[in-house]
């Protein structure tokens, strides 16, 4: 009889400099401790000299803090089209916009107001 799988099987991924992503600190998320997911950016990789497996080094953007050595295996990637998707999908024909996230409306009227400015004459 075999064991049933707990753990889905994951490939492994590589992050870029700059990428945005979820990260969780292990201990203090199995020790029911507060505090131990954040979102940061990926500054550097860099292959463990002990494990030889890469780990990242990243800026917490909440405070822009360092955290350094970071395993991938408690990273996610923040995909930027998830970030836009409200823009992407905005009712542009409605002129309801309660339907869009405030950050969305913000960034509409910004760009309205930038297209209807007439051009300078130098």
């Amino acid at each position: 009889m075999t064991q049933p799988q707990t753990q889905a099987v994951r490939r492994a991924v590589s992050y870029t400099k700059g990428d945005i992503v979820l990260f969780r600190v292990p201990e203090r998320f199995w020790l029911g401790q507060s505090g131990h997911t954040f979102i940061g950016r990926v500054e550097r990789s860099w292959l463990h000299p002990d494990t030889c497996k890469v780990h990242y080094d990243l800026t917490e953007l909440s405070d822009n803090r360092l955290r350094a050595g970071i395993d991938p295996d408690y990273m996610r990637l923040l995909p930027p089209a998830d970030a836009m998707r409200d823009i992407d999908t905005a009712p542009l024909s409605e002129p309801e916009t309660g339907a869009m996230a405030p950050a969305a409306v913000a960034w509409l009227r910004q760009q309205l107001t930038q297209d209807a400015r007439p051009a300078r004459r130098t």
